[in-house]
């Protein structure tokens, strides 16, 4: 027999001895790691929660349901346009009520019960203490919605904002952020 000096191609195989091709239908769709062989993870994660944490925090929000406030005996209704807690400058009122912080996140309440008011708000302070979110605005509405045309959140608000510890002042928002519907709120820093 004679030899035609040609022979089959050679398949292209790895340090392994595996067909390349297999290799290549093997990773299709798979992303290779950049240059340097690290992963490059997102810088912003939030940090970690302890579970206790959260049960405690579903836990208070549960007891202040039974909230003893009645907006229509206990309070003066101008008496709550402005809060900063104790040791707190009161400077920091004017700085809020000037609009010299920028507002990160809000909240709009419109059209819910006190309860889902409630639960809605509790959340929401959750959520801006994990990202780290200093000015808020929360619109509770001027009340024209509601039975006798009476701001039922308003007040309500304003007192579940007074019992939370991560909150260092608020103020009734300026007419172009909400007026008398809105409050502006200051959180504590997360190195507070």
């Amino acid at each position: 027999m004679k030899k035609s000096g040609k022979h089959p191609p050679a398949l292209a195989t790895d340090s392994t001895g595996h067909p390349v091709e297999e290799f290549s239908q093997a990773m299709e769709g798979v992303t290779p790691l950049p240059p340097h062989g690290r992963a490059l993870l997102p810088a912003d994660l939030p940090p970690p929660l302890p579970r206790r944490f959260l049960e405690d925090e579903i836990e208070a929000a549960r007891s202040a349901l039974q909230d003893p406030l009645r907006w229509d005996e206990e309070t003066e209704m101008e008496a709550d346009a402005s809060y900063v807690r104790a040791g707190i400058p009161r400077l920091l009122l004017r700085d809020l009520r000037r609009g010299g912080w920028i507002i990160q996140a809000e909240l709009d309440l419109h059209g819910l019960t006190r309860t889902e008011a409630k639960h809605e708000l509790v959340g929401f302070l959750h959520d801006c203490k994990r990202r780290r979110v200093r000015c808020i605005r929360i619109i509770h509405g001027k009340g024209l919605g509601s039975k006798n045309r009476e701001p039922v959140l308003r007040q309500h608000v304003r007192h579940w904002l007074k019992q939370r510890e991560e909150i260092l002042a608020y103020v009734e928002a300026r007419p172009v952020d909400g007026g008398s519907g809105a409050v502006v709120v200051l959180l504590k820093s997360a190195s507070r």
